[in-house]
């Protein structure tokens, strides 16, 4: 049974303070949703899918989805605006234990692996602009780890502003995308016919729900946005709405140019699209954008993964090093640095045995979504729990909306299990870990 939630002790004079405005944790929302996946994933949903119009309704579902589960969010966010985002849900809602469990899978499994996942994203494709030998792409991969802690441990001013520029670059680019696709598309797309003849719904929700994955990011900086619990939920909601209308548009653009066959059949859909629409220069833009669309994600996973790791340092005595806020910077610029070394380990790692994007997926998914229900559950809790705390925002159409989230979030916990392998157990294993950890670890007392 988990110990009673206890107080966070204050190691440090200095704490997160409110100097973010709304257009950064915006930007930061966009921009960890808008990653590398809206370029690969397109493929494997239309694997799965048998017509034209359960492939484009999949991205208008997981669109709807992900804006419930904001909803939610937008909720907890507004009345608990603190750095440590799920982490401080899940720890008022059912004890230090699990939400040390949960810090300790965003560090060991979650964030820290996206973080080199991306890294390796952008790493192949500037591999491909610039070659620097057969080492290329873990160099590069390398290299973007810690140019990107680097910058992050300079302070919150230098990450969110690279944030901004990053994702406005990537904004504009699948906007190009949806206009060379809809304005410049040939006569016939390269290839109509489906390549799946039934629907695998529960594996193409898997994929959909991972491309829209990490909206829920933005609540780790909602301690460091001013007017937090005013704003936040406008945030969750309009940068979900922004990105649905986006992915809509852009898997539409792809259908006009390589019909469904050819999404199916294409590893690297945006780059064969617009190498059908303009050539190979169009081939060389878009890999630019890519690399551009990784660093995007892998800057804003780091942002937001350092704030949980600082949470669970503030909280638990043996990791008060994580703990520790910097005045100067204004970010924990400890976790940046533990953080950042993690994921140059799993870079280093992939260097000599790199699995691939569907490997990292049933890495991570299932104990993803198991802590998603989780948070979804804590919302009942907390509601019962502590009735009394002051909530600007409450989820319209409660509980219904509520029990929606928690119902998708268990169906995608069992989809992940059901169509993963080894690598959901490698995760799970993972997670194992943590909870051996506990046995030596204490929470702070009052």
């Amino acid at each position: 049974m988990d110990m009673p939630v206890t107080p966070a002790v204050q190691r440090t004079v200095e704490a997160p303070r409110p100097v973010l405005h709304a257009r950064a944790a915006f930007a930061i929302a966009i921009g960890i949703v808008v990653g590398a996946g809206i370029f690969r994933t397109p493929s494997l949903v239309a694997g799965a899918a048998a017509t034209e119009a359960v492939f484009l309704g999949a991205w208008l579902v997981g669109g709807l989805l992900s804006i419930v589960g904001a909803l939610c969010y937008a909720e907890l966010a507004s009345t608990y605006p603190q750095a440590g985002g799920d982490y401080t849900y899940l720890q008022r809602a059912f004890g230090p234990r699990t939400a040390f469990l949960y810090a300790w899978a965003r560090l060991a499994v979650i964030q820290t692996g996206s973080i080199a996942l991306l890294a390796y994203v952008a790493g192949d494709y500037l591999a491909q602009l610039v070659s620097i030998g057969p080492m290329s792409a873990p160099v590069y991969a390398a290299a973007a780890v810690v140019v990107l802690t680097a910058i992050n441990w300079l302070g919150v001013k230098q990450g969110t502003s690279t944030q901004n520029w990053l994702t406005a670059i990537e904004v504009g680019g699948l906007v190009a995308i949806v206009l060379a696709g809809l304005l410049f598309a040939p006569d016939a797309p390269v290839a109509a016919t489906p390549a799946s003849s039934g629907d695998a719904y529960g594996l193409i929700l898997v994929f959909v729900l991972l491309t829209y994955g990490g909206w829920s990011e933005a609540v780790y900086v909602s301690a460091e946005v001013r007017d937090a619990p005013r704003v936040m939920p406008r945030i969750l909601v309009l940068s979900l709405t922004a990105i649905a209308v986006l992915y809509l548009l852009v898997n539409l653009a792809y259908l006009r140019v390589l019909g469904l066959g050819g999404i199916a059949a294409s590893e690297t859909v945006a780059a064969d699209a617009m190498q059908a629409v303009f050539g190979a220069p169009g081939a060389t833009a878009i890999s630019a954008l890519v690399v551009a669309a990784a660093l995007t994600s892998a800057n804003a996973t780091l942002i937001t993964g350092a704030r949980s790791a600082y949470a669970v340092g503030r909280d638990f005595p043996a990791l008060s090093m994580l703990g520790r806020w910097d005045a100067e910077s204004g970010s924990p610029r400890n976790a940046v640095l533990v953080q950042g070394a993690l994921a140059l380990l799993l870079v280093g790692l992939g260097a000599f045995a790199r699995d691939g994007f569907r490997t990292a997926v049933e890495y991570t998914a299932p104990v993803f979504w198991l802590f998603f229900l989780l948070v979804g559950i804590s919302l009942f809790v907390l509601r019962a729990r502590d009735p009394q705390a002051p909530r600007v925002f409450r989820v319209p159409l409660y509980p219904l909306l509520p029990l929606l989230f928690c119902a998708t979030s268990a169906y995608l916990l069992y989809s992940s299990l059901a169509y993963t392998g080894l690598g959901a157990l490698v995760g799970v294993a993972v997670l194992a870990v943590g909870g051996l950890l506990l046995v030596r670890l204490r929470p702070a007392s009052p």
